[in-house]
This record gives C-alpha cells, structure tokens and sequence, in this order.
C-alpha cells in the first residue's frame, strides 16, 4: 500500500506553492520537535504565516490528502433543523458544523477531519453515522454564530416573540389579517425587523434577502456584490415579520398572492437610508427584498470610480462634448447610477440648467432639477422627457432607456443640442449599438446622436490588511489570450479580521470605453455586427473589460478570480 502524501506535497501539485517554497517551510518544521500529526498542523500554519497560502487553500489540500470532500460554508444554506442535532457547545468546543442528514447518516464539517475524539463525541450524542466534511475554521466559527451566536438583543427578541399570544407554531391554523396586525406592531417583532435592518446597514450591505423556506426563514445579506447567510429564523413567524415590513413600507399586508412594491425611509447611526421593498409569492410564502440606498454617502468623482488614466482621458473627452448621447452599459448592480452620478456632479455648474429622470431618485444632487417618474400616475420616463424637453435643459440624465418610445426621444434630444446620459442593460459596450438597432432605431440616428459607450462590472478589491503576493503558474491563464509578462507576480488577500476571512475588501469597477469616432460611426449606418465594432473600437485603442481586468490584476487591485466572476464569457 503506497504511503499517504504529505500535506507539503499535495500542495505544490495543487499548485498553491513551489518546491523551493515548501523546502523553505520544512525548515522551520524541522527546527520544532514534534509529532507527525503535529508537523502537518504546523506545516499549515508556517505557510499561512508566509503569506504563501490561505485557510482555504490549506483545507482543499488537506480535504485532498484524506479523500474527504471539501465544502465551502460561504456559498450553502445551512439548515436550522440540521444545525441544531448538535449542541452548541459542542460545535464550539470541536470546531464543526453539522451541514447535512441523509438517514442514519450525518455529514459534518470540521476543521480536522481527523479528529477521532469529535466525530465518536458527535455519534454517542446523536446515534447516527458521523461523516466528516473538510471546511475552514473561520467558515465554521461564521456557520456557528450565525446558527447559534446571534447577537443577545436578536436572542432576546425571539424570546419575547415565542411568548407572545397569537403566534402559531408550524401546522396550527392561519393567524386572521386583523391579529396579524396587531402583531406586527408588537414590540419584539418590531424590535427584530428594526434589528435585521440595521445589521445589514453596519455590515455595508447593498440588499436584505428574507426568504422563506421549507422548514426556517433565511436572512441574507449582499455584500460587495456577494449574497452570504445572516441569521435564520423559525418558519411560524414568517407571516408576522413579512406583515412588520409591509406595514412600514406602505403595502397590502392582506394581499399575499401578487408582488408588491414599497419604500421605508428611515435613519440607521445617524445615516439617512432609504430602502425600496418588494415581495413575491414563493411556494414556501412571500419572498422580501430590501434594496438599502444611503442618501448621506458620499458620492463618487470619476477620479474615484476605479478608471485606468487612458480609459479616464477617453471617457472625459467624450462628457465635455456639447451635444450627443453617452451611455453607461452593464447588469443591474454594476454601478451604472454611481457612474452617471459622477459624471453629474463633474459637469454641474451654475451656467447649465441639468435636468434627471430617475427611478428611483437614489441621490439628491445640489443645482439639479430631478424628477421621479410614477408610472401609477402616467408619468413614464418617456412622458417625463417630453416635457424636460421644454424646460429649456443642457443636459438630461434619463435612468434607463427601457423601450423604443424612450430611446427615440433620448436619440432626438441629442440630435437638437442636448447632452443626454442613460443607461442600458448590455454585456459590452459595441453590444449597446445593436440594442438600440433591436428597439427599432434606424442606424443613421444611432451614428448621428451616439458618441461614447462606457460597459462596465464590479469586482471586489484585495483586502490591503492582508495582501500578499504569488507567483501563478503561466499555464493556468494562457487560455485568456492576454500578454502574460514573464515571472508574473499577482496578488491575493489571506483573510484577516478586517475582512473577515474574505481576502477582499470594498469594490471597485472595471471599464470598457467605446468613443464613438467615423469608423464606428461608418459600421454603425452598415447595420455591422457587435463583434466587428468590437474589433474597430479595439483597433482604436478601446480596453476591454477582461483587459482592463488583467491591469487591475497586475497592479494588485483586484484578482483575475474576481475578474473572470464578472465578465462575460463572450469577452474571454
């Protein structure tokens, strides 16, 4: 039988680090007396420590070395009822998590998978068959709080809750609209709803995801782009919570079979926040989201926004034009808004009348005329900019060009003298051109009136309080087709407290700049495809979005593992 790899080994054929880097980390083991169980664990913290390896990258290794899976806490949904079958206690004493049943069977993760003495304590107190999963440590603390360590006041007020008359357990009969009232208005599960908000606000979340399922309610919340569990909370008080949000957000809470829209303004630590609500009926009950808007931030100058300096000096020629149509390209929740802001609060100046359509207003700008549209009340985007039309303007921001009606007149406003900014939902700036060609603008408008596209995606930064650099191995990236120096070095985050174990730290954008010049213009009146303007705008110096990627890869701002999470595979 062949002798089991050591953990050194495994590592640098998984590529996480080289043979010179491992023979350096031996010496350091070597120096220390100690077991060979020892010496893995101390192997794993020496290269941790040398910034050559982080947690994950070690429990993947060592998950490898014993033939066990892998899982990463971060991107599961844990199951109260599942979580629970152990105590808690016990979970924090052995550093494990109970993440499945199946039976008789029991998969948990542990942070050692071997530990012999945790896995016979687990299967005395539960008479199953224990199935170890390798997982960080740090994913495993996370799962414990959030299944057991919520804060005290959230403890407290599901305690208050449980007490409370009313509320029906799982199986026992519908709680009637009028004492579904009162109690969201009772002080516990006002309490826990107010507590759920101002978490996400402290944790910099952009969303609140309140789902219902079979057996619980998770709480989740989207931060820098990325959806991560809160808290979950008993199923049976589903109806009073949803009920709470309705209620402060102005809906229907007796209308439970169609979606609904809302908007609770409120104050969170001194911050004016502004959420805009909506539910929708699920299988398992009404989902709630809660976009967070923060009026009081401080909203970004271009400088600010993550532009390469060409792509900066591309895209500031193109707004300091008089007359013509820019837009802003990407998905929802690419930042499209905060750019158009910027260049908003670039162009602001008492000699120009700027007028903005928008939903929602997200920002009050100081010297704008904003408008919110209300469809309700007919007033559409395409009503409004009409009538902006008459209100003598420079320049017009129009959200987001959603029909033909609305690009048609953007398209004529830009035609007659008016500087007009939008957004539209493409993957990649040349895309934006056939678009509008789909909506059913003849393509002598569009090369008339069109003068930059900017695309753009967000990606997470480098944590800076625990960046460390590497070498890749060549071969891993060569099937980008980018110009990959020799000897490259990249950067990538361990983990720390500040970012808690993440590796990353904030957002920046990544750019794609198409001015729109006579050779584009030339392909546009042909009716050319996207990805033979694509190559023009390349020719003319444009930066693609996974080229702007690599340099903010190459400069340590962000990795090409975030970069590649974003991007389109269209681009690569």
């Amino acid at each position: 039988m062949a002798a089991r790899k050591r953990i050194g080994e495994i590592l640098v054929e998984m590529g996480f680090i080289t043979q010179d880097q491992l023979e350096k980390a031996l010496e350091v083991v070597q120096a220390t007396k100690s077991s060979r169980a020892h010496a893995r664990e101390l192997m794993g913290k020496i290269l941790i420590n040398m910034g050559l390896i982080n947690e994950e990258q070690l429990a993947q290794a060592i998950a490898r070395q014993w033939n066990i899976p892998f899982i990463d806490l971060g991107n599961i949904d844990l199951s109260l009822e599942v979580a629970k079958i152990v105590p808690e206690d016990v979970c924090r004493r052995y550093k494990l998590i109970p993440v499945g049943r199946e039976g008789d069977k029991l998969f948990i993760a542990m942070a050692d998978p071997l530990d012999v003495y945790a896995i016979d304590h687990v299967r005395l107190i539960t008479g199953m068959v224990v199935e170890p999963r390798v997982a960080t440590e740090s994913n495993i603390q996370a799962a414990i709080d959030r299944i057991f360590g919520v804060d005290k006041s959230v403890k407290d007020a599901l305690e208050q809750i449980e007490e409370m008359p009313g509320l029906q357990p799982p199986g026992e009969e519908e709680v009637g609209i009028d004492q579904l009232r009162e109690i969201a208005e009772e002080a516990p599960i006002v309490r826990l709803v107010n507590l759920i908000i101002t978490q996400a606000v402290r944790e910099r979340a952009t969303d609140i995801h309140i789902e219902p399922r079979k057996t619980d309610i998770a709480v989740r919340y989207r931060v820098d782009g990325l959806l991560h569990n809160a808290r979950l909370v008993p199923k049976h008080l589903h109806p009073a919570i949803t009920s709470r949000i309705k209620i402060i957000s102005g809906m229907n809470i007796a209308e439970r079979r169609i979606p609904q829209d809302g908007r609770i303004p409120l104050s969170i630590d001194g911050k004016e926040i502004d959420l805009r609500v909506s539910t929708l009926p699920t299988i398992f009950g009404e989902k709630v989201v809660m976009r967070i808007l923060d009026k009081s931030s401080t909203l970004l100058s271009l400088s600010q926004l993550g532009f390469m300096h060409d792509s900066q000096m591309v895209f500031e020629r193109i707004i300091n034009q008089p007359y013509g149509m820019i837009l802003i390209t990407g998905p929802t929740g690419s930042g499209k808004t905060t750019t158009l802001y910027a260049v908003l609060r670039q162009l602001n100046s008492p000699e120009k009348n700027l007028i903005t359509v928008e939903d929602p207003v997200e920002y009050q700008l100081t010297g704008v005329n904003q408008v919110q549209i209300n469809p309700k009340a007919g007033l559409t985007f395409a009503n409004s900019l009409r009538s902006i039309l008459r209100q003598d303007p420079d320049i017009i921001m129009v959200g987001e060009i959603r029909d033909s009606e609305t690009a048609e007149i953007a398209i004529n406003a830009a035609l007659t003298g008016h500087l007009v900014l939008s957004t539209l939902h493409t993957n990649d700036a040349p895309s934006a051109i056939t678009r509008l060609v789909d909506m059913g603008i003849e393509p002598f408008l569009i090369a008339s009136s069109l003068i930059g596209v900017t695309a753009q995606r967000l990606v997470r930064k480098i944590c800076p309080h625990c960046k460390v650099e590497y070498s890749p191995h060549i071969d891993s990236l060569s099937f980008l087709d980018l110009e990959i120096p020799k000897n490259v070095v990249l950067y990538k985050g361990q983990g720390c407290e500040k970012c808690q174990g993440k590796g990353y730290l904030g957002r920046t954008a990544l750019q794609e700049v198409m001015a729109v010049d006579e050779s584009i213009k030339t392909l546009v009146v042909e009716r050319a495809s996207s990805s033979m303007i694509k190559e023009q705008a390349k020719k003319n110096g444009m930066r693609t979005l996974l080229e702007d990627g690599w340099a903010k890869v190459l400069e340590g701002i962000t990795t090409m593992e975030e970069v590649l999470r974003v991007v389109a595979t269209a681009q690569i």
